[in-house]
């Protein structure tokens, strides 16, 4: 029994299950602004305007994360996760003092999308921190449902506030998930971390060479999965063959099942051979979206690009752990999740561009393109490892 206990060491701890729930909570209150652009529409905005509004969120929380990381490495995660949380609360008050297109929506949005940095990277610091290391990729996907979940939970629950009230209460409900998640951080302690050498500056982790293939395929994943977070709702409305519901329904569920119940099996198979398995079914959701001309096979590519997601994200996200000194885990962090701001800052004029010059399926096609390269540059990347250690060891 001892040594059972020692092989498999617990994942679901106090720390864990309080930051899982602070991580659920902080995720659906983000996730309820999926119907922003409505409240937008309503005070007059245009398209251009919204999608400006939505670069601003991702613009500051770019501009932000160098001193996110460098934070977390000297100062430790506690502190970024309950500034973050604060300035999430402060933001959702924010969006109920707005009554016009005046230059207060910019501050709010500029200020969300800072919180929206500082949680994102410093929960899943604190996460890879207390995941034992022997099941990291498993540990981190587990905890990345409570940021899965509310995926599909936000934009129903969003619709059945708006069904009988109005956006005021969508938005007090919104800043009720980010008080509660704020306080739910509060007992967390510090956790303990490897002794290492002085974090060297989060420059140098940009262009480490054992992290530089991880931050090609992740930007590669992002940009292409932006397609269908920024554009699903629009192919739909021109092609109405199912709903979103259907679609990101099938997409979070799978992508939880999947790292229920087969959370083991990268670090039981090899993290890189299992993420090429994940971008190959993400290469064949988004050509079956492409083509897709019925509910059913909407839902096969959510199904599909689900398994994609479920394993592709916190795989890499393990490996970038594992590659990245101790010391400057933080600042590693802080650039992996700003790829997905990265990828919604340079995806959505691109991809925007692409439907109104060719059409969806060319836009689906080309991010299943960018699916391609990103396993490429994992394929090759993940050999010349292979081959590396054999030549060591010999």
């Amino acid at each position: 029994m001892s040594s059972l206990a020692l092989s498999k060491p617990p994942l679901l701890t106090r720390a864990f299950m309080l930051l899982a729930a602070s991580h659920f909570l902080h995720a659906l209150s983000f996730h309820l602004f999926l119907h922003l652009p409505g409240f937008l529409k309503g005070l007059g905005a245009g398209e251009l305007a919204i999608g400006l509004m939505a670069g601003v969120a991702s613009f500051t929380a770019i501009g932000a994360r160098p001193l996110i990381g460098g934070v977390m490495d000297r100062r430790g995660r506690c502190a970024i996760i309950r500034a973050g949380g604060l300035l999430g609360v402060l933001a959702c008050l924010g969006y109920l003092l707005v009554a016009s297109l005046s230059p207060l929506v910019w501050v709010v949005r500029a200020v969300h999308g800072v919180s929206e940095a500082m949680l994102f990277a410093s929960l899943f610091a604190y996460a890879a921190d207390i995941v034992p290391a022997s099941r990291r990729i498993e540990g981190i996907g587990l905890f990345g449902i409570s940021g899965m979940l509310p995926m599909a939970i936000g934009g129903l629950l969003g619709d059945s506030l708006l069904s009988v009230a109005g956006y005021e209460t969508l938005f007090q409900v919104a800043l009720g998930c980010s008080v509660v998640a704020t306080l739910l951080s509060l007992p967390l302690t510090e956790p303990a971390r490897e002794a290492g050498e002085a974090p060297r500056g989060i420059l140098v982790a940009v262009f480490d060479p054992k992290l530089l293939p991880l931050w090609a395929s992740g930007l590669c994943f992002a940009t292409a999965i932006g397609s269908y977070f920024g554009f699903l709702k629009t192919f739909l409305l021109a092609n109405p063959i199912g709903t979103v519901g259907d679609f990101f329904g099938t997409y979070a569920v799978t992508a939880c099942l999947l790292r229920l119940l087969f959370g083991r099996v990268p670090e039981r198979l090899g993290p890189s051979r299992v993420l090429t398995v994940a971008l190959v079914a993400l290469f064949v959701g988004l050509m079956t979206l492409a083509f897709a001309t019925s509910r059913i096979e909407l839902m096969i590519a959510g199904l599909l690009t689900g398994v994609g997601h479920g394993w592709a994200f916190p795989i890499l996200l393990g490996l970038v752990v594992t590659r990245a000194r101790s010391s400057e885990r933080g600042a590693a962090l802080a650039i992996y999740t700003a790829l997905f701001d990265a990828g919604t800052l340079l995806g959505a004029p691109l991809w925007g561009a692409i439907i109104e010059s060719i059409s969806y399926p060319a836009m689906f096609c080309l991010a299943a393109g960018l699916i391609f390269l990103g396993g490429l540059i994992n394929s090759v990347t993940a050999d010349a490892a292979v081959t590396q250690s054999s030549g060591s060891s010999a």
